[in-house]
């Protein structure tokens, strides 16, 4: 059975910064890419981040690039979205989810129906 435990979410004032954990069980983590979701209130689910399987080859939502960076750890089964220079509107509920097996694992998947697995969201919340 795979699992995703997000943590990290919070409150915190506009400029300020974050780090969103996603820890995983159940699959070889290293085998797949993993991906960052966000659903703010009254919103559909909407893409952040993915990253390869190795790590090397990350893809970003022209709404978060230059302020958002995605980073993995094999060895620890973790994956990180680092958060800067937050704003309101990045108020939401962040996923993590897995890619799944039918992917490349390139880290380009932008998609919901690309990943098979999903956390239970933590909520970020961006004070003005």
């Amino acid at each position: 059975q795979v699992q995703l435990v997000e943590s990290g979410g919070g409150l915190v004032q506009a400029g300020g910064s974050l780090r969103l954990s996603c820890a995983a069980s159940g699959r070889t983590f290293s085998s797949y890419a993993m991906g960052w979701f966000r659903q703010a209130p009254g919103k559909e689910r909407e893409f952040v981040a993915a990253i390869s399987r190795s790590g090397g080859s990350t893809y970003y939502a022209s709404s978060v690039k230059g302020r958002f960076t995605i980073s993995r750890d094999n060895a620890k089964n973790t994956v990180y979205l680092q958060m800067n220079s937050l704003k309101p509107e990045d108020t939401a509920v962040y996923y993590c989810a897995t890619e799944a097996p039918y992917g490349l694992g390139l880290g380009r998947a932008n998609r919901e129906y690309e990943y098979d697995y999903w956390g239970q969201g933590t909520q970020v919340t961006v004070s003005s």
